[in-house]
């Protein structure tokens, strides 16, 4: 048969296609002789196979289903129960989760968790059977309830901005603050008191003991006083 990539796409069996389109290039000729003896009559043929084709394509009735795919749980040994749900309560194992263990998370990059949020109750499980059948009989709120018994957020709340940057700002601020009292304590408590030879008017007595005593009258601090008139040389 002909290599026809064009209906790779479509739903049909090899048989279904040899039903429609001639395998040898005699019965090309052969058709379109006794059916379109004008020229071009092979591009006419094949266009009509084709069309015949399209108009035979089956939709899956999954595609416009608006009911569960599937609805079986996780199937656990006896030994898992008994060591899972004393932990778990009377919640629904519905996947393997990160890591394998029966723990609810939420993360953007693991969306099923292994276990749902909230456990059963009676009016869940009454909404789970209604599930089950066309989710149009379902309200709005219905939904959102069926939503967060499994899940405890939305993909908006988990990736929200949570202020956690406040509570590290604050703490910052904290120890700034405390560092500087802790400062003033030490300087004020634990340090002795400054020596008094770093006082400015220890300074200034030294300062006028050394041109009373000419110390370094030539090239020294006291060859830039001037005797005569009392003051700094200019």
């Amino acid at each position: 048969m002909k290599d026809h990539k064009f209906l790779d796409l479509l739903d049909l069996s090899d048989s279904e296609v040899e039903e429609w389109i001639p395998d040898t290039d005699e019965e090309w000729a052969v058709t379109n002789e006794e059916d379109d003896p004008e020229p071009n009559h092979q591009e006419r043929r094949m266009s009509n196979n084709i069309l015949r084709v399209v108009t035979r394509i089956r939709v899956p009735q999954r595609a416009i289903s608006n009911t569960p795919v599937c609805s079986t749980n996780v199937v656990l040994d006896q030994r898992l129960k008994d060591e899972i749900y004393p932990k778990i309560g009377n919640r629904d194992v519905v996947g393997f989760g990160i890591n394998g263990q029966a723990s609810y998370v939420d993360k953007g990059a693991f969306p099923c968790p292994a276990i749902r949020f909230k456990e059963n109750t009676p009016e869940i499980l009454k909404l789970r059977e209604k599930e089950k059948g066309d989710w149009k009989s379902l309200s709005l709120e219905e939904k959102k309830e069926l939503y967060r018994a499994s899940f405890c957020q939305t993909y908006s709340e988990m990736h929200a901005p949570t202020g956690e940057w406040k509570a590290f700002a604050a703490a910052i601020l904290f120890a700034f603050v405390g560092a500087g009292w802790l400062m003033l304590f030490v300087k004020k408590v634990v340090y002795p008191p400054p020596p008094r030879t770093i006082t400015r008017d220890w300074q200034e007595a030294t300062l006028q003991k050394m041109l009373d005593q000419e110390q370094g009258i030539i090239q020294g601090v006291s060859s830039k006083w001037d005797y005569d008139k009392l003051e700094w040389k200019k």
